[in-house]
């Protein structure tokens, strides 16, 4: 798996999104979200572009079209099966030391 700095995602929005999404209310939101997701969704660049999108709004954090654009090639290239519990900590591990 690449790092999402080699995409070019902006570490600080990031760790703004990580520190919103840890706290109750919008840890419970974001987990609705993702609800159900699977790995054809992650693999579709408009449905990730629409939970981005979704995300963003429901924390109350914008992204720029050109970080969502970054987002939607950074999660599509990754191919995560969020059924496989290696790709959840991989992508865990990843986002845990910013």
């Amino acid at each position: 798996m690449q790092n999402f700095r080699d995409y070019g995602i902006d570490p600080a929005l990031v760790e703004r999104l990580k520190k919103k999404a840890k706290k109750q209310p919008g840890r419970e939101r974001v987990k609705r979200i993702a609800e159900g997701v699977t790995k054809m969704d992650l693999q579709n660049a408009v449905t990730v572009r629409k939970l981005i999108g979704r995300v963003s709004s429901t924390l109350g954090e914008p992204i720029s079209p050109e970080q969502q654009d970054r987002m939607t090639r950074f999660i599509v290239d990754q191919e995560i099966d969020p059924n496989n519990a290696l790709h959840m900590i991989k992508l865990y591990a990843m986002f845990r030391k910013l």
